[in-house]
């Protein structure tokens, strides 16, 4: 088959510019949008790159000192190297992975539940990812609280499971996994309703015609035709998932009260950025630490789109 001829490169530039010229309500339609977008999206990351090579403290003017700040991160941060990148891994490994498979989990026996159940159901497993930021300081730190009064503390006393209250939130065993049901919990947000709208876009002759084919059991069907139907949605949860995994630092500092978290056990690096940003006015270093979390989230949204992004042709 041959190839279409390519155009040259002055030619091709004009035809782009024809097509924009007779396209424009489209470009003035979505100029605000792009406009907010290089404001407050594209700016700050650029701006965030530049001074990820200064050294400033928000009072002196940034001063530029090359890849110092990168130097730092991979030869004198111990406790990066050591606390926050470890506690990183394992929370992000957990928490993105295992929560976006309870999101589809949930997602699909909700979408297989009776219709008058399904928004009360959804209604319970939303909300609190819109009201967990509140319920974290109304409900969990009293649950973990550490004396008497903490329910947990109250229930296992009174069970005879232990002696004397446990400092849960302060212990540097139980407050990683600690954090990580506490984001499990509250991880049911945009990610399930995309995975839930996208069983429900599912055209239902499929499912008559599968049935036709032999396939009889919903797990079947799950595999088969629901997966294969709802790629988009997938990949925008997953793409969720990982952000929300790499961002969730500041659960650690919210249960604890401290940053840095009691012997660093739930120092996470969105924690680490703010110690160093807020609290040591390290910004330069702390945009240094921003950057590569940036660069470690394109990575693997990348990897999410290689598994399930829609190819050419499907």
């Amino acid at each position: 088959m041959q190839k279409p001829e390519r155009l040259p490169r002055g030619a091709k530039a004009r035809e782009t510019w024809k097509q924009m010229k007779e396209s424009w309500i489209a470009y003035v339609l979505i100029a605000p949008f792009m406009i907010c977008f290089c404001i407050f999206i594209v700016g700050p990351v650029l701006s965030a790159t530049v001074l990820s090579f200064t050294s400033y403290d928000s009072i002196q003017p940034p001063v530029f000192t090359g890849l110092d700040n990168f130097t730092k991160m991979l030869t004198k941060d111990v406790v990066l190297m050591k606390y926050v990148i470890p506690n990183t891994l394992l929370f992000a490994v957990v928490v993105g992975p295992v929560g976006y498979a309870l999101q589809f989990g949930l997602a699909w026996m909700i979408n297989k539940a009776p219709k008058k159940l399904k928004k009360p159901y959804i209604m319970a497993i939303y909300a609190p990812s819109i009201a967990g930021g509140v319920l974290i300081s109304v409900v969990w730190q009293v649950f973990f609280s550490s004396d008497r009064l903490g329910y947990l503390n109250d229930i296992l006393l009174n069970l005879g499971f232990i002696n004397t209250p446990v400092a849960w939130t302060q212990d540097k065993n139980w407050l990683l996994p600690i954090m990580m049901m506490v984001t499990l919990w509250s991880s049911m947000g945009v990610g399930f309703l995309s995975l839930f709208a996208g069983m429900q876009n599912v055209d239902e002759q499929l499912y008559e015609a599968g049935k036709i084919d032999g396939i009889q059991s919903p797990l079947l069907e799950l595999f088969y035709i629901t997966i294969p139907s709802m790629k988009p949605q997938m990949l925008f949860s997953a793409v969720m998932a990982i952000v929300n995994a790499l961002k969730s630092g500041s659960i650690g500092v919210q249960l604890s009260g401290q940053n840095p978290t009691p012997n660093y056990a739930g120092q996470l690096i969105q924690s680490h950025i703010e110690d160093y940003g807020f609290a040591r006015f390290d910004l330069g270093y702390a945009t240094s630490l921003s950057f590569m979390l940036l660069v470690v989230t394109y990575i693997l949204s990348r990897v999410c789109f290689r598994f399930l992004g829609t190819k050419e042709g499907e």
